[in-house]
């Protein structure tokens, strides 16, 4: 029987950050996936490293940490950082409310307010009208999730010495025996990073708080003629969606007009993130729909909205959909973020919104102190 200090259960990039985080002690590591390759919400997203506008305390703190361990590591592990930085381009005045209120916050440390053409030399494609104010940050990263997560896994086994058991279902914990389908795996400690899988191992746990699976739309859209994104752009619907903005007093008027003018755009919980590709291609979304079990349909009213603000904001004349896709992943309505302890020696770790890949080698770190000790 293999004998390690941690397993982990779930390749996707909780799980990576939690085996990170092992291994940089010194951790003798296992990773163990049900599936051939993490196929889940840490390859289906904007690859979107996202500080600016995360909620406010622990979600943001967490994300300013993730950042700095991306930045850290991204050229070890050989991924490419395609876009630094934010362009939230916003049109109405009382989103200019927002940006002036949200600079005032510690959140706002690093970040300027600038005008039209100021974004446009960060973003070109960006249309004066749909910029008359915009809030530029520096802390964004953009990599390719697609292959960030392949090369990350990489990276943990040929540096860091991380076993990795795939097509490997874990079927009981029980530290510091872990029964799986391909027989049983002795760790000293277990972390489970089940991402929307609620039906699995301690099911009864993850049922007592609530949650239920959020679905996205997203899209590639290839521009008719190259076109240069120094950033990745977001508008006026992620101001009055992001806890960082929405949440401030000042963002009340913002969301009752949004409600009022698209009342089509917020019931669908649309807004809109534009991040770029090295083949000159921008991801493009997306949509917000909460059930047990979403459909897996990607529905053309949906995309046709996420576009709509698509070319309200952006001047792509001829740009053309290459790609759909949808994703899922864990939602709460009263968390971002839980830590369960079924055990001294078992941790369950949920991120229950979108902040993943923004926040997990935040997390990893924590649930790692909690485990062993936090280093001096």
């Amino acid at each position: 029987m293999a004998v390690y200090d941690l397993a982990v259960v779930g390749a996707g990039i909780i799980g990576l950050a939690h085996a990170f985080a092992a291994a940089k002690r010194g951790k003798r590591v296992v990773v163990i996936d049900r599936d051939a390759q993490a196929n889940g919400a840490s390859v289906r997203n904007f690859g979107f490293v996202t500080v600016t506008g995360q909620g406010a305390g622990d979600c943001w703190t967490m994300a300013r940490r993730a950042r700095t361990v991306w930045a850290e590591t991204v050229a070890e592990a050989g991924i490419e950082v395609l876009q630094q930085g934010l362009v939230v381009a916003a049109r109405l005045p009382e989103s200019q409310d927002v940006i002036d209120a949200f600079l005032k916050t510690e959140m706002g440390e690093g970040c300027t307010r600038i005008t039209a053409s100021k974004a446009q030399e960060f973003v070109p494609a960006i249309r004066t009208d749909a910029a008359i104010a915009a809030l530029h940050s520096p802390h964004e990263l953009r990599v390719e999730s697609r292959t960030a997560i392949p090369l990350l896994t990489r990276y943990l086994q040929q540096t860091h010495g991380v076993t990795f058991l795939w097509q490997t279902t874990v079927t009981a914990v029980d530290a510091p025996r872990v029964e799986t389908s391909k027989g049983p795996v002795e760790a000293e400690t277990v972390i489970l990073c089940p991402g929307d899988d609620y039906t699995g191992l301690f099911a009864e746990r993850i049922a007592a708080y609530g949650l239920t699976r959020c679905k996205l739309q997203m899209l590639r859209v290839k521009p008719a003629s190259p076109v240069t994104f120094r950033t990745a752009v977001m508008s006026d619907l992620g101001l009055g969606r992001y806890l960082g903005y929405a949440d401030l007093p000042e963002a009340a008027a913002l969301k009752a007009r949004l409600d009022a003018e698209m009342a089509a755009h917020r019931a669908n919980g649309i807004h809109l993130i534009v991040t770029q590709s090295a083949d000159g291609s921008l991801v493009v979304g997306d949509s917000h729909h909460y059930a047990a079990t979403p459909d897996p349909f990607a529905h053309e009213d949906v995309d046709a909205l996420i576009l709509d603000e698509f070319d309200r904001v952006l001047d792509l004349p001829g740009r053309m959909i290459t790609e759909r896709w949808i994703g899922t992943y864990a939602s709460a309505p009263d968390r971002w973020r839980l830590t369960d302890r079924p055990s001294d020696a078992v941790r369950l770790v949920i991120v229950t919104s979108g902040c993943g890949a923004s926040t997990a080698f935040g997390i990893g770190e924590e649930t790692i102190n909690d485990l062993y000790g936090r280093l001096a």
